[in-house]
């Protein structure tokens, strides 16, 4: 990669973080805009954001993005000086103007013309936001980036005031940029140029660094720039300009005393004061009091380091260590086939190999690991289209932002949570005019959260809607010739036949459902994940749909067991506990089920052996070993197996690309001896085993 097409992707990458600062900041003033109780510095942290993201389009020519950010930043620099009052319908254009700026930068990372859609009335706005002198002063300084004229405010903090006497004072300002400030996407002349917006600016500049142009590089900058401002502002202000580039340069502000208010000079960057001779240091007149106020980057101390590292290198490096884990539990394999492991040395190594390759591995597994934030605000903004699209008020709510989920999950599932959100609003949320007539709010809420369960992330979107219509969708069902007329169905069957291909309950085409294309693709995307999705309902009151994944696809603990002759794995973290039944524990119920009593519990018993056809009828109980394991919402069951042979921990390799979807099963591994060995997915193999009857679903629930 070139230097230039590095610099730009570091912008891109850093792009990222600042669009979801703005998010932060947009939502945490929302919490507070009723009564105006929101940090005032979270207004300078959203506008500082939509500045940067400014300063870095201008840096690579994306025109559009400039502009279009530059209106942003004038809205919020006029929220933040008092001269706009946030409000919902103020914070509502934001989100839409963050939303498209979003996209802005997306286009200009594809390098794909930009999204035009409603840009020019999104525009217009923002731009009827604006008091009359802040629009004036957004036209006065609207001119080319390139022609660096930068001529003094005409506004002044103080003309509001009454008998104010306006004091100017002089701070100079001595800056050197290290090399990683222009690297990193950054360019003095567009802090100048900011610096310039809060006084009279001038510059002059000390190339004493350059020793030759042949030895400059392009990436680098070696000039100490001197600036002089006259302004009635605070260091503090002056500061914050330089605030993004911190730690990227050597910085020094002080200040030089009131400055004659009727002294006006225009000074242009082409009238840089510096001395003929490059390698000569030009001389600055700083004041009598002018004390050095710190340097910044030169401090190695604070937040810790982050470095950013390509995402194939990081997936190659759990590749390798998901081999190393294997090749651990070969090794172990083939020394205990030898009969060696009696040897206290051998076995002692074998065990520090086994814990050491274990914590390789968990600390590569952090690397991959990513909070849901990110993904939760995307769709924030789905939330929000959808709501205009349907004429919807919604209230979007969020709880668990900061669980951590492998990343390879959460790119996944952006396209499965934007149906099931567009569906919460669509089909969950009522029109403003029947949840009033309900004795409901007219605005509506959608709440997605996450959570870690029983080793496993569990995602939940729901709605405080009227529920799923189970006798129209019943219908509907018939109608498509999808089931029987004279199907007798459960609640919860009702409800998943949501999930069929084709099934849509929408009365018409319109830009966010009735094609029929839905809840099927949801299903298939999450079991191809290693994980599934349930609905739960309750009329009048909403709907929540809840997906359950594993927490990586790399590696997992596992209890290997033996079933019927077959080798296969069992997720520990779904293992509550294992026993073997005492004959009197052991009850049949009717013809073909049996339960087995666990501290006066009632719990449904699963061969594994029959649901996976590895033999046709069950054996004795008396002779196996009982899994107890337990669903995500509290159901439990017990899997019987032939014998546990050992628990470790187990390389994950996906059956969907391989192979494809097998009820049951989760995915498949290598073990030590080489063989292939399934694993399986506890909940998923209970609940298909052979259908179990009303009584036996209702002994799993009161079984947890």
């Amino acid at each position: 990669m070139s230097s230039s097409a590095e610099i730009r992707h570091t912008f891109f990458q850093e792009c990222d973080d600042l669009l979801e600062a703005l998010d932060d900041g947009l939502c945490e003033i929302d919490e507070g805009v009723s009564d105006q109780s929101f940090d005032p510095e979270t207004v300078n942290a959203v506008f500082r954001a939509v500045h940067s993201i400014k300063g870095g389009a201008a840096a690579f020519g994306l025109d559009e993005l400039v502009q279009f950010a530059h209106q942003f930043e004038t809205v919020l620099d006029s929220m933040r000086s008092g001269n706009l009052i946030a409000n919902e319908e103020v914070l509502k254009l934001c989100h839409r103007a963050a939303d498209y700026l979003n996209d802005l930068v997306v286009a200009g990372r594809d390098d794909v013309d930009p999204p035009k859609g409603s840009s020019q009335d999104l525009v217009e706005k923002l731009s009827g936001l604006l008091p009359g002198k802040l629009e004036a002063k957004k036209e006065e300084n609207s001119g080319a980036i390139g022609d660096f004229n930068f001529a003094p405010a005409a506004i002044s903090i103080m003309d509001d005031v009454p008998g104010a006497v306006s004091v100017v004072s002089t701070y100079v300002v001595k800056f050197r940029p290290h090399k990683t400030l222009v690297s990193s996407g950054n360019d003095p002349l567009l802090l100048f140029r900011e610096l310039s917006e809060l006084g009279e600016l001038k510059v002059s500049a000390d190339f004493g660094g350059i020793e030759s142009l042949e030895s400059l590089e392009v990436d680098e900058c070696r000039i100490t720039w001197s600036l002089e401002v006259d302004t009635n502002l605070s260091e503090l202000e002056i500061r914050e300009v330089f605030e993004f580039v911190d730690g990227m340069c050597d910085l020094e502000i002080s200040k030089s005393g009131p400055a004659a208010l009727g002294n006006e000079q225009e000074t242009n960057l082409n009238q840089l004061e510096v001395d003929a001779n490059p390698r000569s240091d030009a001389k600055i007149s700083s004041g009598n009091d002018s004390v050095g106020r710190g340097k910044s980057g030169s401090s190695g101390g604070g937040a810790n380091a982050t470095v950013r590292v390509n995402l194939e290198l990081v997936d190659r490096l759990i590749n390798m260590v998901g081999e190393l884990v294997i090749n651990q539990a070969v090794l172990t394999q083939c020394i205990d086939d030898a009969g060696v492991l009696d040897n206290g040395e051998l076995s002692t190594s074998l065990a520090e190999f086994k814990n050491l390759a274990r914590d390789i591995q968990e600390s590569v597994m952090a690397i991959r690991a990513q909070s849901v934030k990110p993904l939760f605000q995307r769709m924030a903004r789905i939330v929000r289209e959808a709501s205009e699209l349907s004429g919807k008020e919604a209230l979007f709510e969020t709880e668990g932002e900061t669980t951590e989920v492998d990343k390879t999950i959460i790119e996944r599932l952006v396209d499965p949570l934007t149906h099931m959100i567009r569906n919460a609003v669509d089909h969950g949320l009522e029109a403003p005019d029947l949840r009033r007539s309900a004795g409901k709010l007219e605005t509506g809420k959608v709440k997605l959260s996450a959570a870690h369960r029983s080793g496993r992330v569990i995602i939940e979107v729901s709605d405080d809607g009227s529920g799923i219509n189970r006798e129209k969708v019943f219908n509907i069902a018939v109608e498509k010739g999808l089931i029987p007329a004279d199907s007798s169905l459960k609640d919860s069957e009702i409800d998943n036949l949501l999930f069929l291909p084709g099934f849509s309950t929408a009365e018409k085409v319109s830009n966010l459902s009735g094609r029929g294309v839905g809840m099927d693709v949801v299903r298939s995307a999450i079991q191809k994940l290693g994980g599934r999705v349930n609905i739960f309902s309750k009329p009048g009151a909403g709907t929540t749909m809840s997906i359950s994944l594993p927490l990586t696809l790399a590696v997992l603990d596992g209890m290997v067991v033996d079933v019927a002759g077959q080798t296969m794995v069992v997720p520990i973290t779904a293992i509550v506990e294992t026993l073997r039944p005492d004959p009197e524990d052991i009850h049949k119920l009717g013809s073909e089920n049996t339960v087995v009593s666990v501290r006066n519990k009632l719990v449904p018993v699963v061969d594994l052996g029959v649901v996976f056809g590895h033999r046709s009828s069950a054996v004795s109980l008396s002779e196996m070993v009982l899994l107890l394991v337990e669903s995500d919402d509290a159901m439990s069951w017990a899997l019987a197996v032939d014998q546990i042979f050992d628990q470790r921990q187990v390389v994950i390799k996906g059956l969907e690309s391989n192979y494809g979807y097998v009820p049951g099963v989760a995915a498949a591994t290598i073990l030590g001896d080489g063989n292939i060995a399934l694993i399986i997915d506890p909940e998923e193999t209970a609940r298909r085993s052979d259908k179990p009857s009303e009584s036996m679903s209702i002994l799993a629930m009161e079984g947890k």
